[in-house]
C-alpha cells in the first residue's frame, strides 16, 4: 500500500520540478554522520511546489520533516519511514529592510544558514544576532527550537514567521504567538513549515559587531569538539546547574558506549568518536541521565532531536 503511494508522490514531485532522491542515507545530511535511508528526499525550490507537495502529503498520509543543515539530528539507524524535505531556491536568501522609527529587519529564507544572516547583519551594520553566530544549522531550525548561546535566543529577535500549514496555506504569525520557551516553539506541535522569519535589529557600530562575533567564535573554538561529529549540545540546561557540570562531576567525562563517547574536551556533547550508531548514542544518553539523577538528583532533558526507527 504504502509503495504505492510513493508511486504517486514520485509522479507529483516530477510534475512539480522538484529533485527527488529515494533511499537517501540520512548520514550523509546530519552533522552527527549517524542515520540509515529515508524512504524519499525531496528538495523544493518554490513555493507553489511545496504547497503542492505538502498537500499530497497530506492526503496520502505520509509521515515528513523538514531536513535543515541536519545540526541538532540523531537518525534512527534504521532510517526514516517517510519523506524529508530540503529547502532551497526562494528558501535560501536573506534581505534587509528598514521599518520606520523601528530600526531594522531582516527578512531570512528557513533555509539559510544562521551563520550566513548572522554575517549578512554584521555586514549591514545591524546589531542584535551576534549571540547566534557560531550556532550551527539553518534559520528554520534556529526558529523551530528557539535555538540560544550566550544569553540570547531566537524569541529575543525574531518578530514575525511565515509558514506553511499542512493544507499548504501560506501564513504568518508574530513570535508573541509563537509559544516560545526554552529550545521549543509552538512549531514542534508538529505539520507547519516555516518557510521564512524576520528578525528585529538595531543599528550599531560594524567594528564592535565584528569583535564580538569574533570573541564569541573563539570561545567555542576553545570549549567545543569541533574535530569530532555531533549533533551540539546533547542536553537541555537543568533548572539548576548546568548539564556539562554535572556530566563532569559524576566522572563520566570519555566515557563511551561503541563508537559514541562523552566528549573529552565539553562533556555536554556526545561525539561520533568513531562510527557510531544512533543505538550507541542513545544507551550512551541513558547511562548519563540515569548516573546524573542517582548521583545529583537532577533529571537531564535531551536537546537533540531523534527520529526514525531503530
Amino acid at each position: 500500500m504504502d509503495d504505492l503511494k510513493y508511486q504517486e508522490l514520485d509522479r507529483l514531485t516530477a510534475e512539480l520540478d522538484c529533485e527527488l532522491v529515494r533511499d537517501e542515507p540520512l548520514s550523509k545530511h546530519t552533522s552527527f554522520k549517524i542515520g540509515g535511508p529515508v524512504r524519499r528526499l525531496i528538495t523544493i525550490y518554490n513555493y507553489e511546489p511545496l504547497s503542492g507537495i505538502l498537500r499530497e502529503l497530506s492526503r496520502l498520509e505520509l509521515p515528513y520533516f523538514v531536513l535543515g543543515k541536519g545540526s541538532n539530528l540523531l537518525a534512527g539507524d534504521g532510517g526514516y519511514p517517510g519523506v524529508a524535505l530540503v529547502l532551497e531556491g526562494v528558501f535560501n536568501s536573506a534581505a534587509a529592510i528598514s521599518i520606520e522609527n523601528e530600526g531594522m529587519t531582516i527578512r531570512s529564507g528557513a533555509g539559510v544558514s544562521l551563520a550566513a544572516t548572522c554575517v549578512f547583519a554584521r555586514d549591514e551594520g545591524l546589531t542584535g544576532l551576534e549571540f547566534a553566530w557560531q550556532i550551527p544549522g539553518s534559520v528554520g531550525g534556529a526558529v523551530y527550537m528557539n535555538a540560544g548561546a550566550y544569553g540570547g535566543e531566537m524569541k529575543d529577535v525574531v518578530k514575525r514567521v511565515w509558514y506553511m500549514d499542512t493544507e499548504g496555506r501560506l501564513l504568518d504569525c508574530t513570535g508573541e504567538e509563537l509559544g516560545f520557551g526554552y529550545r521549543k516553539s509552538a512549531f514542534m506541535d508538529g505539520g507547519k513549515i516555516i518557510t521564512s522569519a524576520e528578525f528585529k535589529l538595531a543599528h550599531g557600530d560594524k567594528d564592535e559587531i565584528k569583535a564580538r562575533m569574533d570573541e564569541l567564535k573563539a570561545r567555542r573554538l576553545e570549549k567545543q569538539p569541533y574535530d569530532m561529529p555531533s549533533a551540539g549540545s546533547t542536553f537541555k540546561r537543568p533548572k539548576t546547574g548546568y548539564a556539562a557540570a554535572l556530566i563532569e562531576q559524576c566522572g563520566l567525562k570519555g566515557r563511551r558506549v561503541g563508537g559514541a563517547q562523552v566528549s573529552e574536551k565539553h562533556t555536554g556533547f556526545i561525539v561520533n568518536a568513531s562510527g557510531a550508531t544512533c543505538k550507541d548514542v542513545l544507551e550512551l544518553m541513558d547511562i548519563v541521565r540515569e548516573t546524573v539523577l542517582k548521583e545529583t538528583g537532577v533529571e537531564l532533558e535531551p536537546e537533540v532531536r531523534v527520529i526514525g526507527e531503530n
